[in-house]
């Protein structure tokens, strides 16, 4: 997977890179054979809009583009980085599970088509 990171008014230390690497990997996990494909954009940082010390001051916004998919996105406001990263990513991985839940059904649907269309013929 093509992974960009990007980081806006923050300094990404090596303890949150390695934190969002295993949220990556998850997302990455989920998306089984079409991860080689797949390119996912990380953007984390500061809120640039209201208090610099409020309750959400931290932002990370996931974009995963697949091909045949579309894009998924996802972005979230929290206290702290790591909240932000997580909240952000359980978003993303619950429109790839509802994603891959679709195309099953209408595979379902096609084979049950197909069927009954051999058995009047």
């Amino acid at each position: 997977m093509d992974v960009r990171v990007k980081a806006t008014d923050y300094e990404l230390t090596p303890e949150a890179s390695a934190y969002l690497d295993g949220r990556i990997a998850a997302i990455e996990k989920l998306l089984g054979s079409d991860a080689l494909l797949a390119r996912c954009e990380v953007e984390v940082g500061r809120d640039a809009g209201g208090m610099r010390h409020s309750d959400h001051m931290w932002f990370a916004e996931f974009n995963v583009i697949t091909p045949g998919n579309g894009m998924m996105r996802a972005t979230n406001r929290a206290p702290s980085v790591n909240a932000a990263i997580d909240d952000a990513q359980a978003e993303v991985m619950r429109q790839i599970r509802r994603e891959k839940r679709l195309h099953i059904r209408i595979l379902r649907r096609s084979g049950a088509f197909a069927k009954r269309l051999m058995r009047l013929g």
